[in-house]
């Protein structure tokens, strides 16, 4: 593939214009956000923009209808959210969210901060495009198969595999090294890219990166899968205390419930699946925060059918969409139309969209292009001149 024209990810100093406006998406590093960031944001989606703070798929944020743009790069740049200005495209780095918590074989919190540090030194990266994707996953299995470029996955005993295009080279490094290994990978992968913006992108990437490293696969290969299981609900860490596992559905997190958010002052997490994750609670504080979250819009249950769905921007916010798909899914959800399991009907053509049934794990698009589609067996449902398509996993174009 040939790229015939520049990466144009957005970020703070370079917003997308999008159709209701222009809109910033602001990297945040291992999806970390302090009480005081949140807030931060809150404030500049009421104040600057349209009241809303959107979840991204790698753990990020946007904000839409930005109408002053150096505004928001202040607020931002004194809450610590826009560190090196330099740098802020290419900070996309999402990590296991539940890391040195609950469960996994190493924490890769630590790894994450260094990793973001490492970036802003090095000012060669800063030219890196703004769409690759930096992984770093604590042996659970969660973040290696989101088709990540560069990045490491926790094997036990202080050791990490290298992961390059989303797969296991097979290459193994210990915990000292992880990190020096990533940025290596990173400048390896800067000099061999010409116009690509993804390693897998670039012929035999992983393997010419691999060889630039002066590193050789010492083991069998693991094998990563797609995984849709969000924590979301209580979740025991192993400190005694409780995080809590929150959905927010179609990733649209209001202003005002995100100040609320915020007073908990306690550590957040933005997850790659459009959740947070609220730490370090003891019982009865995770108690209160359900009681008030909870009927703010909030999703606590993991059974919930809001976390089976997830949709493009669509109308208004997406000239090229051809209906409010977000509207369309929402209803789906409401009405009782998300069913659990089963099978979708697939390759049905010209369904309204009240009459839209789909089961299990399915992204709703407002065009072709389906904006936003997580990895994995998901079914599209996907609007057309004539109404919605429906394309089951098995059956993706």
């Amino acid at each position: 593939m040939t790229r015939s024209v520049p990466d144009s990810c957005p970020g703070v100093l370079r917003l997308h214009r999008a159709a209701d406006g222009p809109l910033a998406r602001i990297r945040l590093p291992g999806g970390a956000l302090t009480p005081d960031q949140l807030r931060t944001l809150a404030a500049a989606a009421s104040d600057l923009g349209n009241g809303s703070i959107e979840l991204t798929s790698r753990g990020n944020v946007q904000l839409r209808q930005m109408h002053d743009a150096t505004a928001l790069a202040q607020r931002l740049e004194q809450a610590d959210l826009l560190p090196a200005p330099s740098h802020e495209r290419v900070r996309n780095i999402v990590a296991s969210p539940l890391s040195g918590r609950i469960g996994g074989v190493g924490d890769v919190r630590p790894l994450a901060a260094d990793l973001d540090a490492g970036l802003r030194a090095e000012p060669a990266l800063a030219d890196l495009p703004g769409r690759v994707l930096f992984t770093l996953d604590d042996g659970r299995g969660d973040i290696s198969g989101l088709g990540g470029d560069i990045g490491v996955h926790a094997t036990g005993g202080g050791e990490y595999a290298l992961v390059l295009a989303g797969a296991d080279t097979g290459a193994r490094v210990r915990v000292h090294d992880a990190v020096s290994t990533v940025l290596a990978a990173a400048h390896s992968f800067q000099r061999l890219r010409g116009e690509q913006w993804r390693l897998r992108e670039v012929e035999d990437g992983p393997a010419r990166v691999l060889a630039e490293l002066g590193l050789t696969p010492a083991t069998k290969p693991l094998e990563f899968a797609v995984h849709h299981d969000i924590p979301i609900g209580w979740l025991p860490q192993a400190d005694d205390r409780v995080a809590l596992g929150a959905a927010v559905p179609l990733g649209a997190l209001p202003a005002r419930t995100a100040e609320f958010v915020a007073a908990v002052e306690h550590p957040i997490v933005v997850t790659p699946w459009r959740s947070l994750v609220l730490a370090d609670l003891d019982e009865w504080t995770a108690e209160q925060v359900v009681r008030v979250l909870a009927p703010m819009g909030l999703v606590f249950d993991a059974a919930s059918p809001w976390l089976q769905v997830s949709a493009c921007a669509g109308r208004p916010g997406c000239a090229k969409s051809l209906t409010d798909v977000r509207a369309d899914a929402g209803a789906a959800v409401i009405s009782g139309r998300v069913l659990a399991d089963g099978e979708s009907v697939s390759d049905s053509s010209g369904i309204d969209a009240d009459e839209v049934v789909a089961a299990g794990r399915q992204h709703w698009s407002g065009c072709e292009r389906r904006c936003g589609r997580p990895a994995g067996a998901v079914t599209d449902v996907v609007a057309e001149p004539g109404g919605y398509h429906i394309i089951g996993p098995a059956t993706r174009r």
